[in-house]
């Protein structure tokens, strides 16, 4: 399942962490005797899970971090930092600093305010919280396929929330977003590039011009399909969307997610580095062991692992975020993944697919005379599966939105249930005819 050698190569590294602190008095804690008993018990319980790590897992965005981000992390937590302050966390905090300001430039910005997050709901807390600061009377807008977390934390901060209808290509409807902005009424816009449930990015290059012409901020919402911007293989269309990322006010994305990195590392990013007067404020016990810009003073949380940091930096020294190296060409494998496996599917006249992947998730069902029936098809479809170690997932989708080449089947119903898949494994691509073939299995 893991290579047992990297351990041998922690215990190494421990080592080395050691010898940083021989110059103090020697001091060891005990290990109390049911230690492995429990930890044995942990190991037993934990085998209660879906198998994530494994390619024949396709379902939910769920991608095990990198051996190296394992590692970093694991060897962090013996001295289990606080990247609140250089107080809590000196050699950490300097590593998020370099950590963010390298995903920084993977997006075109040599300036920015930015930090790591727990989550990429926070990340996109303080976003909003910002846009709410900058236009405290407008409206936040996004489109119906957007992360429900916008709708919710406006609702957390106080601020009015417009949702914007999508097309039938699942991206913001154009002409639906000008009519709210001729209004007035709208301060931020979310643009979001990869959206969760079928990873359609909106429409950056038009909705840029419409900010030209109604001054609203723009908030890019890449938590998922961000690291694409690195991606060789985007279709043209999408390409010019990833293009104008710079353009944005303020980016989150998930390192979590195709980051490589255990849970609890988001990141939000602002353009403009004056943003950091909206986080003033004092604390009489931190910020004392530097004059340098603590983290704690541009974020809302407070104590934050700096274990993350670590495992990020270490992770984007292992691969660095340039187009064409090694994390660059990871992410082109996933996307062939996901074209792969689209094209299988519109190929096979048994099945119907929503839409060409923009990169990848693949979204697809057994073609039937009535949408209720697709639903209850792909429910046993699912668990036909999983009984053969091939773990998909559901999506319920708005039936209106559905691409004209479904408009022969019966709308009975007002969503309809299709099969999921995240492709987000470079392995995917590898494993993609063993995965189609336990599909197939399952539509007998």
């Amino acid at each position: 399942m893991y290579n047992k050698q990297s351990l041998t190569v922690l215990e190494k590294a421990l080592d080395k962490l050691s010898e940083g602190f021989d110059h103090l008095p020697p001091f060891q804690q005990e290990m109390p005797k049911d230690v492995e008993e429990i930890l044995l018990l942990v190991a037993e319980k934990m085998q209660d899970n879906f198998p994530y790590h494994h390619p024949l897992y396709a379902g939910q965005m769920l991608k095990p971090p990198h051996e190296i981000a394992r590692l970093a992390y694991m060897l962090a937590m013996w001295i289990n930092p606080n990247n609140h302050s250089f107080d809590g966390g000196r050699a950490s905090s300097s590593m998020e600093k370099e950590a963010v300001a390298a995903i920084s430039l993977m997006f075109g910005w040599d300036e920015h305010l930015g930090h790591l997050t727990s989550s990429g709901t926070f990340a996109n807390l303080e976003a909003l919280w910002i846009a709410g600061n900058i236009h405290p009377k407008k409206k936040i807008a996004a489109s119906e396929l957007a992360h429900f977390t916008h709708e919710r934390i406006s609702h957390v901060l106080g601020l009015k929330y417009q949702k914007i209808a999508c097309n039938r290509n699942g991206e913001m409807d154009l002409k639906k977003l000008e009519t709210q902005l001729k209004k007035g009424t709208i301060g931020t816009v979310v643009v979001t590039m990869g959206t969760t449930g079928i990873g359609s990015v909106d429409p950056l290059p038009e909705i840029v011009a419409l900010q030209e012409k109604y001054q609203f901020r723009i908030h890019i919402d890449a938590a998922y399909g961000g690291y694409f911007k690195m991606a060789e293989n985007l279709s043209e269309t999408t390409l010019k969307k990833y293009q104008l990322m710079q353009k944005a006010d303020s980016i989150v994305i998930d390192p979590h997610k195709h980051g490589l990195q255990p849970y609890g590392c988001g990141c939000v990013l602002f353009k403009d580095p004056s943003i950091g007067q909206y986080y003033k404020h004092d604390s009489p016990y931190t910020y004392f062991s530097s004059a340098e810009l603590h983290l704690g003073e541009i974020s809302l949380e407070c104590s934050r692992a700096g274990a993350a940091a670590v495992g990020l930096w270490a992770t984007q020294r292992l691969f660095p975020l340039v187009v064409g190296g090694v994390f660059s060409k990871r992410l082109d494998s996933s996307l062939n993944a996901a074209r792969r496996l689209y094209h299988n599917v519109i190929a096979d006249k048994r099945l119907i697919a929503l839409q060409e992947p923009e990169i990848d998730i693949v979204i697809w069902a057994q073609r039937q005379t009535s949408i209720r029936a697709i639903s209850e098809t792909s429910k046993r479809i699912f668990e036909k599966a999983a009984k053969k170690n091939l773990h998909l997932a559901l999506l319920n989708y708005p039936v209106r939105l559905l691409p004209r080449h479904w408009n022969r089947i019966e709308k009975d119903d007002e969503y309809v249930t299709c099969l999921r898949s995240c492709l987000m494994k470079p392995e995917h691509e590898d494993w993609l005819d063993e995965i189609w073939k336990l599909l197939t299995y399952s539509l007998e």
